[in-house]
């Protein structure tokens, strides 16, 4: 647990230092830094899914 998260601290920081340092906003690197890793964890819901049934796939072509 304390690797995920020490890893979502460090997601949160590259999120809102990249921004900022883009954008020069304090305001709009918190938005991104809080929107950005709520999207990305849904979409690796579904990334994971899809690899899962490609691996699953994958084993039953091998094994006929």
């Amino acid at each position: 647990m304390n690797k995920t998260i020490t890893f979502a601290i460090l997601h949160f920081s590259v999120a809102f230092s990249v921004t900022y340092l883009l954008t020069g906003s304090v305001v709009i690197g918190g938005t991104v830094a809080l929107i950005e890793p709520a999207i990305n964890t849904v979409v690796f819901y579904f990334h994971e899914k899809v690899w899962r049934k490609l691996e699953r796939h994958s084993n039953d072509t091998i094994s006929a």
